[in-house]
């Protein structure tokens, strides 16, 4: 006989479950809107932003090396990213040319002449040198989550773990999985804190729960509305169903915050919604929707360079 504890249980559980669907169903609302036109960023970066140092490489990549290359299939955190998100190219740490040319395609379309991208790479003394000179974050906010953020990826590779992101503290994208729709996502990220006036306190309400789901949505939104402007159907299509299950887990992350003894129950619930409402998505995608690109003249997307460190 099931005892009264237990049945209560149960139902806080599937009820918590159902609301964390419901939630997620509504926010997938908001994330996956197509902004048509496509808004391009274009002198986005005002007197007061980054300059990259003159003879700088914009877009850096690290060598290859056997260990680290495999290192998605040693670290447990990137095989829990794959199975989330059911793609084996979650940092998989080899980007082919279709994800390196997305990106700089790209930056070259939002003029984001300053964002450093680093591919697959580790470079701590870069990122610590851009750290002191990026002097669009307030230095409050330099000298301690900027700090902080810096240690983390000095002690804590992504050239190892994984996991793609954008530092606003550095302005730098890092770029481990062989997805150009991951890629996009991170560059607008860029895109979003370049617009920012108050970059170190936008970063700094971002990191509290709930509050990056805003940005997360943004940064998504203004992927897939690439994509569409671009009037790349496969990209879009592969947009929704990598990038919605990649914001059911933002989502479950910050609601188990306040539930913590759910949190993988959350979290994976939120990742299959996602899943589920990503593939509805791209498959009543038409490719009639797709609008015509902008036609005025994008500028070449810079070269990119490999660097000494990995």
């Amino acid at each position: 006989m099931v005892s009264t504890d237990s049945s209560r249980c149960r139902y806080v559980t599937l009820s918590l479950v159902a609301q964390n669907l419901a939630i997620v169903l509504a926010a997938f609302l908001f994330a996956g809107c197509v902004t048509v036109p496509y808004e391009l960023g274009g002198r986005i970066e005002n007197d007061g932003s980054y300059v990259m140092p003159e003879g700088e490489p914009q877009f850096e990549r690290g060598n290859p090396h056997w260990f680290l290359d495999a290192s998605d299939w040693i670290w447990p955190g990137s095989w829990l990213g794959k199975l989330l998100l059911w793609n084996y190219k979650v940092d998989s740490h080899e980007l082919s040319p279709d994800t390196e040319n997305t990106i700089k395609q790209y930056i070259a379309a939002n003029d984001l002449k300053n964002v450093k991208v680093r591919l697959n790479q580790y470079r701590p003394g870069g990122e610590w040198k851009r750290l002191f000179k990026n002097k669009s974050v307030g230095a409050g906010w330099r000298y301690t989550l900027g700090i902080l953020s810096t240690v983390y990826y000095t002690i804590f590779p992504g050239r190892f773990f994984g996991g793609d992101n954008y530092n606003p503290y550095t302005h730098t994208i890092n770029i481990y999985s062989d997805i150009p729709a991951v890629a996009l996502h991170e560059g607008g990220h860029a895109k979003d804190f370049a617009r920012s006036t108050y970059k170190g306190t936008y970063a700094f309400f971002t990191a509290l729960p709930l509050v990056p789901l805003y940005s997360e949505a943004i940064a998504t939104n203004d992927a897939v509305s690439y994509l569409r402007a671009e009037r790349d159907f496969q990209g879009e299509k592969g947009a929704y169903n990598i990038l919605y299950p990649a914001y059911g887990t933002h989502l479950g992350g910050n609601a188990a915050v306040f539930f913590p003894k759910y949190r993988f129950l959350i979290s994976a619930a939120a990742a299959v919604t996602g899943h589920i409402v990503g593939r509805i998505r791209s498959g009543t995608l038409d490719p009639e929707d797709q609008v015509p690109s902008d036609e005025e003249a994008r500028p070449t997307p810079a070269g990119i360079e490999d660097a000494d460190e990995y």
